[in-house]
């Protein structure tokens, strides 16, 4: 975010059609494909933050972890610095540049590893350094980045607190000095407090090191505060992109409407004249995802037309996209 005024046009990434498909055993020798993410496209510039919003099952650890080829892409095309990443090469170049925050501080450090090995291990495999001083200086000075002292260097993960442990895991992410890193909700397993210093060091870190993000949560007031962009997905599929206080301020899709007045307001008279706007029904499987627009079936516009075709993506205003049926009409 602090990077925007510096951002160019030209896209660091950008996401064409991505589809992520998995196999799913429906009968003795049959397989059903769950359409994790279905067609999704969107751009982040340099020095940006992309916040990627929606409920539990929607696709954006998916769409996060595929973009970085952790996943092979079922189909679609992703681009970094106007390139396509297809073969292996590429893909390796590319992992040099872009690197992964993980949602669990717990479960994504090894705990026979110490707190050295952990943040040295992208350097190890890079083999980005000449000898065992200059390595260790490395890691000491990501370690000081992302406030942790030199005398955590030889403990192990287990002795650390949650937000400590997210801070080595971050530290790790930094190693091989990257362009991009998707954060994917690396504070929702952490205390309010904790999160709070997280979330802010993520944005003294872009500042200083011209840092892109995509960043990944289901809490929308996280999201708020250090994005420059907000994208919403529902089953799969993104329904609406914005900047991030025009989303907040001029919601367009009805589960982006629904999502906004989910959030708590400070101020006691604007929460009495807030009106929740509260959905029916439980979130479709992916696996028998509804015809047409996903959101239908819970959607209090919803028309026969929406069953019939998925609403296109387009441009309402400025900047400010969206996939309804009934966007002119609900708004």
């Amino acid at each position: 975010m602090t990077q925007n005024q510096s951002a160019t046009n030209q896209p660091l990434i950008e996401v064409r059609d991505l589809k992520q498909y998995f196999p799913v055993l429906v009968g003795m020798f049959r397989t059903k494909p769950l359409k994790a993410v279905d067609g999704v496209s969107f751009s982040i510039r340099k020095g940006e933050t992309l916040g990627l919003v929606g409920e539990s099952g929607c696709g954006k650890t998916t769409v996060g972890r595929t973009l970085l080829h952790l996943y092979k892409p079922t189909g679609g095309e992703i681009l970094y610095n106007g390139q396509p990443v297809q073969s292996k090469a590429d893909i390796d170049a590319f992992r040099k540049k872009a690197t992964m925050v993980f949602q669990d501080p717990y479960s994504s450090l090894n705990p026979r590893m110490t707190v050295s090995d952990i943040i040295g291990e992208p350097l190890d495999i890079h083999k980005l350094y000449a000898t065992q001083e200059e390595r260790r200086e490395k890691i000491l000075e990501l370690m000081s980045r992302v406030g942790l002292n030199s005398e955590h260097a030889a403990r192990y993960a287990h002795e650390f607190s949650g937000g400590q442990r997210q801070r080595i895991g971050i530290a790790r992410a930094l190693a091989l000095n990257p362009d991009f890193i998707v954060c994917d909700e690396p504070v929702s397993a952490l205390d309010v407090s904790i999160q709070a210093q997280v979330i802010n060091m993520f944005d003294e870190l872009q500042e200083q090191m011209g840092l892109t993000y995509l960043f990944i949560a289901h809490d929308i007031l996280v999201v708020r505060h250090i994005s420059d962009r907000i994208a919403v997905m529902y089953l799969g599929k993104m329904v609406e992109l914005a900047d991030a206080a025009e989303i907040y301020e001029r919601p367009l899709h009805p589960y982006t409407k629904s999502l906004m007045s989910a959030v708590p307001q400070p101020d006691p008279k604007t929460a009495r004249a807030n009106k929740r706007i509260v959905l029916t029904g439980d979130i479709p499987s992916p696996l028998n995802a509804p015809s047409g627009c996903p959101f239908r079936t819970r959607c209090a516009y919803a028309t026969d037309a929406c069953a019939e075709a998925m609403p296109e993506f387009q441009e309402v205003s400025k900047g400010h996209f969206a996939a309804c049926h009934r966007i002119a009409e609900t708004n």
